[in-house]
């Protein structure tokens, strides 16, 4: 039997059939450099505009930070100069412009009640909110990434009418309903995890999956539903093209086909979904934090809300933004990674 040329896509090889290795590392270097001027163009106008309008509403509130943390006995001199100390004498603007110039070194200043540095605050709670968020991502890759390829390869079977049914039903569920639904579970039908509670994965490794893995699974619902969609989506159209045709006719075995060929070509919409989930993951954190009594981002932030600790409010914000705008990096590298020909789209 005469074997059948095919043409595989750019996505099946790292560098291209006949593209030399020079033109392939100007394509990367050119790729990675519009990945993070576009990154960068779209993340510092929110982080500006995020401090701003915190800063906004609350030169808008009443209240007077230098006269709570000092007490109804505090004179009119002592909160002078507690709003001295902590710069609240000076115009907004002014504030704000110090406050940037500042938080662009590292320092996010100081808690008005409690005087501790606000990057103290956030490097105890940090932890929690990226151990969850990592493991909650893990677990949407992998339960939706095993739910879309194996709805793909049902091809209208039993399976694929069964995920597609599975994932229009979770998708209404919102986290919080999730994780109620996960302590009423796995707390009290059948006691077999924590409701609630952290414990850090320095300290032990395995007690901390024990209490992380109820909220990670309740957050990683919503992104393992729009992965499964989406990958199955692709994978089912990635199948249909010539070169899977003809890797059949030369005798190539199904996962080969499938995980060799298909799915890297077909991981591009998916990865790209996962570049919205991740966000939605971190900003569900917070009512995760309320449900299962972690000690986070969100409660460190809601107790500063109560207070009108701005310092410690604009410093989570900013760190979230952050590690938003570092979660779309990493996500959009990883799909010029797995996809080679997306260097060449723009020019």
């Amino acid at each position: 039997m005469t074997a059948v040329e095919f043409d595989a896509p750019a996505g099946l090889t790292g560098r291209g059939a006949g593209v030399p290795l020079s033109r392939w590392a100007a394509q990367w270097g050119m790729a990675v450099l519009r990945l993070l001027r576009s990154t960068l163009f779209v993340g510092i106008p929110v982080v500006l505009i995020a401090t701003i309008i915190t800063y906004g509403l609350g030169a808008l509130t009443d209240t007077n930070p230098a006269a709570q943390v000092l007490g109804e006995t505090a004179t009119p001199a002592d909160i002078d100069r507690m709003n001295h100390y902590f710069g609240l004498d000076r115009p907004l603007v002014v504030q704000y412009l110090s406050w940037l110039g500042h938080a662009l070194t590292g320092d996010l200043g100081r808690s008005y009640y409690t005087t501790l540095p606000v990057t103290d605050s956030i490097s105890q709670a940090l932890p929690v909110n990226l151990s969850i968020t990592l493991l909650a991502v893990l677990i949407a890759v992998l339960l939706g990434g095993a739910l879309g390829i194996g709805a793909a390869l049902s091809g209208g079977g039993w399976f694929d009418r069964g995920v597609t049914l599975l994932c229009s039903a979770a998708s209404t569920v919102p986290p919080f309903v999730i994780g109620i639904g996960l302590i009423v579970l796995f707390s009290v039908t059948v006691p077999i995890l924590p409701s609630g509670g952290y414990v850090p994965f320095s300290e032990d490794p395995g007690r901390w999956l024990r209490f992380a893995i109820l909220p990670a699974i309740a957050l990683a619902v919503e992104g393992a539903v729009a992965i499964a969609r989406q990958l199955r989506t692709s994978l089912v159209g990635e199948l249909r093209e010539n070169y899977v045709t003809g890797a059949d006719v030369r005798g190539l075995t199904k996962l080969r086909v499938v995980f060799g060929h298909a799915l890297r070509n077909a991981a591009g919409p998916a990865i790209t979904v996962l570049g919205y989930s991740i966000p939605q993951i971190i900003g569900a954190m917070v009512v995760a934090e309320a449900v299962f009594n972690l000690p986070g981002l969100g409660k460190l932030s809601l107790d500063a809300a109560g207070k009108g600790d701005i310092p410690v409010i604009q410093g989570v914000l900013v760190t979230m933004i952050g590690l938003v705008v570092v979660s779309n990096l990493l996500v959009n590298a990883a799909l010029l990674r797995l996809t080679p020909h997306a260097r060449r789209q723009q020019p």
